[in-house]
């Protein structure tokens, strides 16, 4: 399941003028890649993963996710089942267990007890969690931990498509290797699309493919 951009452009209206965030950016996303998107900030980076996310239509253009044009989509089934997003500052529910953050997507599927919590525990597994921080809240947890917790919770998800909105931003270098080697093992072993939104270098060279924004353009 990919992302594919046709003549995407978004615009919003600032303080004294529209800004033009997105500008005619036509690109493919395609399943089992790892892609990092960078430039400086304003450069349009999390205003076009938002659009990909569903969370802003474009003005002009289309998006299609697995084929299908966002404005075609029920934008929250989008969400629950074809694209998941993994935010810098982790976006956990701050009163749930790390087993309920993780589970907390499969009540909005509805499935049976049992089945969710089989998912549940092997997404915290995947992402080397000790299964005694099942019951702790996410205060007791580091920031990488917390990291890890919404990466399993993205995978009992099961989208097959994940943005990554600078998701190392909060975290040291060796937190940052260990969530930077998972995201790129969803994409190479299980076949998902995968791009990041990061300032930060040692992320990108970790990718498959380097895509540089600016004023709202991707540069190829």
């Amino acid at each position: 399941m990919g992302i594919t951009l046709k003549s995407v452009s978004y615009s919003y209206q600032g303080k004294y003028q529209t800004v033009r965030a997105v500008d005619d950016v036509s690109y493919d996303f395609e399943p089992g890649k790892v892609y990092a998107i960078v430039g400086k900030s304003g450069s349009g980076k999390t205003t076009l993963l938002s659009l990909m996310a569903g969370l802003d239509l474009p003005v002009e253009g289309e998006i299609l996710v697995d084929g299908r044009s966002t404005r075609e989509w029920d934008r929250n089934l989008m969400r629950r089942d074809a694209v998941s997003v993994i935010y810098q500052n982790y976006n956990l529910f701050p009163l749930l267990t790390v087993q309920e953050n993780i589970q907390y997507p499969l009540s909005l599927k509805k499935l049976p007890k049992g089945e969710a919590l089989t998912l549940t525990k092997e997404a915290r597994a995947r992402v080397e969690l000790p299964e005694h921080y099942d019951r702790r809240l996410p205060k007791h947890l580091s920031g990488g931990e917390q990291q890890r917790v919404a990466i399993a919770r993205t995978l009992a998800q099961g989208c097959k498509i994940i943005l990554a909105d600078e998701p190392t931003g909060n975290l040291d270098s060796a937190n940052t290797r260990n969530i930077v080697e998972i995201l790129c093992s969803l994409a190479h072993e299980d076949g998902c699309t995968v791009i990041i939104v990061t300032h930060d270098t040692a992320v990108a060279e970790q990718a498959d493919v380097v895509l540089q924004m600016k004023d709202g353009s991707i540069c190829l």
